[in-house]
C-alpha cells in the first residue's frame, strides 16, 4: 500500500506483512470465538428452558461434556455464560494482536489457557486445535508485535 506522510514528505511504501502471522492468530481466535464462545449463550437460555442440552444435528448434545452431567442445568447455565464472557474476552484479546500489540498475545495466551479448562469440562475437541494453532502463529509473529507504548 502507497502512503503519503500526513506533511508534504516524499511517499513511502508501508507494509504489513510483517505481522501478518500475528493477525492470522487473531482469525483463528475469532473463528473459534465465533464458533464455540457465541453459541453458549443461545445453548444456556435452552438448557434453562427445557432441562436438557440442545443436540448438534442430532449428532450429540452440545457443550455435553463431564461437567454437563455433573451440574445441575441453572448452574451449568452460568458456566457456559461464563464461558461465553471470556471467549468475548479473548475476541477483545484478539483484536489487540491485530492492532499488533504484544500486550494483546500476552492476554490471548493466557486466555487460551484458562479457556483449556473449560474445553475439556465441555469436552470440546475441535478448540485444542485452533488454540494450538492461535499459540504457535503467536509465537512465529511475535517478533513483530509492539509493546502498548510503542503503538501509534
Amino acid at each position: 500500500m502507497v502512503k503519503r506522510d500526513h506533511g508534504s514528505g516524499p511517499l513511502s511504501v508501508r507494509s504489513d506483512a510483517p505481522i501478518k502471522k500475528a493477525r492470522a492468530a487473531s482469525v483463528v481466535t475469532w473463528v473459534y470465538v465465533a464458533g464455540f464462545g457465541l453459541p453458549a449463550v443461545p445453548v444456556a437460555v435452552y438448557l434453562v428452558k427445557k432441562g436438557r442440552l440442545p443436540s448438534f444435528l442430532g449428532l450429540f448434545e452440545m457443550y455435553g461434556g463431564p461437567w454437563s452431567a455433573a451440574l445441575e442445568p441453572n448452574t451449568f447455565a452460568i458456566v457456559l455464560v461464563g464461558f461465553f464472557v471470556l471467549t468475548a474476552a479473548t475476541a477483545w484479546a484478539a483484536w489487540k494482536v491485530w492492532k499488533g500489540l504484544k500486550t494483546g498475545a500476552v492476554i490471548l495466551l493466557a486466555l487460551l489457557a484458562v479457556q483449556s479448562v473449560f474445553w475439556v469440562g465441555f469436552a470440546l475437541p475441535f478448540t485444542w486445535p485452533a488454540g494450538i494453532a492461535a499459540a504457535v502463529l503467536l509465537a512465529l509473529g511475535w517478533k513483530d508485535l509492539k509493546p502498548a507504548r510503542q503503538a501509534q
